[in-house]
């Protein structure tokens, strides 16, 4: 299977199977079109040289030859015995908030429940079960979440404190990332995240009209003027430790790149900005006919990337095509609820965030040591031989079949993947490959 597009003026070619991407010139990519069938590329390009055609042909034929072109499908791997171990966990040490926002999938950090915070106790079963149930594996994870976890500030701490004091013990190297909105930050705080922390997440929308509109204190006051003084003086001591900020667009702000060139100019150079993932009937949520103008957007952005004036990434286009997950990981996605889950402040476990409260994925607590093996054996046959949409599709490797979550919330089947998120998430891939293919010249 081959993917060809166009994008910002360049003709490009993925081979599915290999990974192998491609820029060709305008003849060689049309030959594609007539492919294998030489007599009819000769008559449909008749107003190309046909020595030109020739050696078109000659170059798909050496691609072919050397495993780089129309490779051939695999065989769906045999995942019986794949047996992965829990690596990380996302601990919700707070379902409590301290701003409002309106698009909140945490029902404004409470999750379906009341407001709580984890105790220490709690947090303490959940880096036991981690090690527990890590295998030989070394290196573990823990996302500090909520709500927003600066609330617990001193209990994220002395979970912290205790990893560490288990890590000789058991062999381990724990990596702690927080997801924060950054209304608590002070002077302690962010000399604390900065040594302690591996990556830091900073919720911010971009322009204070667009921040302000979702992101509210429960007042209703501004949260942009609240947050960006303590934001960039952050990045600022951050280094280069990993960090980025990190918006959401809506509706209402489909010119989203102006959000990224605004958090740019204020000195962030680590950018994530996503689709809001929001019920059609929220006034705020992302429609059919806004794709073509986000299909811009991204184009645009795009070439703003290409054309090296600006030092930033932009989360979604950061592809590794030499070094990325191996096949398996790239069949099975994220692990959820195999490799990875997420612990409520009372110690329930679920299969992710985003799946905490709902009752029928809870799969056990961080006291009992003990997972439910339906739920666990669902997920991890849940990949993208076992999704029919996800079959013809060119993406399904770089994807790996989206998020389940979605896939619930719109459709109720964590094996029927969410139409409108695989729309988007095909458009990114397009313009991360032209970025990468243009990077390393890969031209023919």
């Amino acid at each position: 299977m081959i993917h060809k597009f166009q994008s910002n003026g360049f003709n490009l070619v993925l081979d599915v199977n290999s990974g192998a991407v491609h820029i060709f010139d305008e003849l060689t990519y049309k030959i594609l079109d007539f492919w294998p069938n030489e007599q009819k590329i000769f008559e449909n390009l008749k107003t190309f040289p046909q020595s030109e055609i020739q050696e078109g042909i000659n170059e798909i034929k050496e691609l072919q030859k050397n495993g780089l072109l129309f490779t051939e499908d695999f065989a769906p791997p045999d995942l019986k015995n794949y047996k992965p171990v829990i690596k990380a966990m996302c601990l919700h040490v707070a379902h409590a908030c301290n701003l409002k926002c309106k698009y909140c999938f945490a029902q404004e950090g409470s999750y379906h429940g009341e407001n709580s915070l984890m105790s220490f106790d709690v947090g303490k079963h959940a880096i036991d079960f981690l090690i527990k149930n890590s295998g030989n594996r070394k290196n573990l994870e823990i996302d500090f979440f909520g709500g927003e976890p600066l609330l617990n500030f001193d209990v994220v701490k002395k979970i912290v404190d205790y990893a560490r004091s288990q890590e000789k013990i058991y062999d381990k190297n724990f990596r702690f990332t927080m997801t924060t909105n950054g209304i608590l930050l002070d002077d302690e705080k962010i000399d604390y995240l900065n040594e302690n922390m591996y990556n830091v997440v900073l919720s911010i929308d971009g322009r204070k009209s667009v921040n302000d509109n979702m992101r509210q204190k429960p007042d209703g006051s501004s949260s942009y003027d609240c947050i960006i003084p303590k934001f960039q003086k952050f990045a600022k001591l951050r280094g280069e430790k990993n960090y980025y900020v990190r918006g959401t667009f809506t509706h209402y702000n489909l010119d989203f790149v102006e959000d990224i060139l605004h958090l740019n100019d204020l000195g962030f150079d680590q950018i994530s900005v996503e689709p809001v993932v929001a019920a059609p009937s929220e006034n705020y949520a992302l429609q059919e006919n806004d794709l073509p103008i986000i299909f811009d957007q991204y184009d645009r952005l795009t070439k703003i990337m290409l054309d090296g004036k600006r030092n930033f990434n932009f989360f979604h286009f950061m592809l590794d095509l030499d070094n990325g997950s191996c096949f398996a990981k790239r069949v099975v996605g994220c692990g959820a609820a195999t490799e990875y889950l997420a612990v409520a402040p009372n110690g329930d476990l679920y299969p992710c965030h985003q799946f905490v409260g709902i009752k029928n994925f809870k799969m056990g607590n961080v006291a009992d040591n003990e997972l439910n093996q339906q739920i666990k054996n669902d997920f991890n046959s849940c990949n993208v031989y076992s999704k029919i949409k996800c079959n013809s599709c060119w993406a399904k490797f770089f994807c790996s079949g989206g998020c389940s979550a979605n896939a619930f919330n719109f459709n109720k089947n964590i094996f029927e993947p969410y139409d409108y998120a695989c729309e988007l998430q095909k458009k990114r891939l397009e313009c991360a490959l032209v970025i990468k293919a243009v990077e390393k010249k890969i031209i023919f």
